[in-house]
């Protein structure tokens, strides 16, 4: 989710890779479910863990549970590049029905989005 909202709001201005601790052969539904409430289509994404990664010359990785901020941690030694932590809830360990399950992923949705607004800033147009 953060990949997809890190990309809705710079497009091409930056490179934006996503993964894992394990790789997957689909993104969950609920993400999807989620981010299409806000207008974007994250279906195709496919999940990826650290192994799969093509490159490795990023500025910056975030982590958003302490098992891949220690993994992130592990990948950049020795590399130049800023490791940040954003505790975010594990939406795929909630109980309950449909709507309480997808309420928890909206929470994290809105959660990374507000992470990303304050950390990035929002994005500037040509005269604006």
């Amino acid at each position: 989710m953060a990949a997809g909202l890190l990309r809705s709001k710079f497009g091409g201005r930056v490179f934006v890779d996503s993964c894992g601790l394990r790789a997957g052969a689909e993104v969950d539904p609920f993400a999807v479910a989620a981010m299409d409430e806000i207008g974007l289509d994250v279906a195709a994404h496919r999940p990826r863990s650290f192994q799969d990664l093509d490159d490795s010359s990023f500025d910056l990785v975030v982590s958003l549970t302490p098992e891949a901020h220690h993994r992130a941690l592990e990948f950049a030694r020795g590399l130049a590049m800023t490791v940040i932590y954003w505790p975010t809830l594990d939406p795929t360990l909630s109980d309950g029905g449909r709507e309480q399950r997808l309420t928890q992923y909206r929470l994290v949705r809105d959660g990374l989005e507000r992470r990303i607004d304050d950390y990035f800033g929002r994005p500037s147009t040509f005269g604006g």
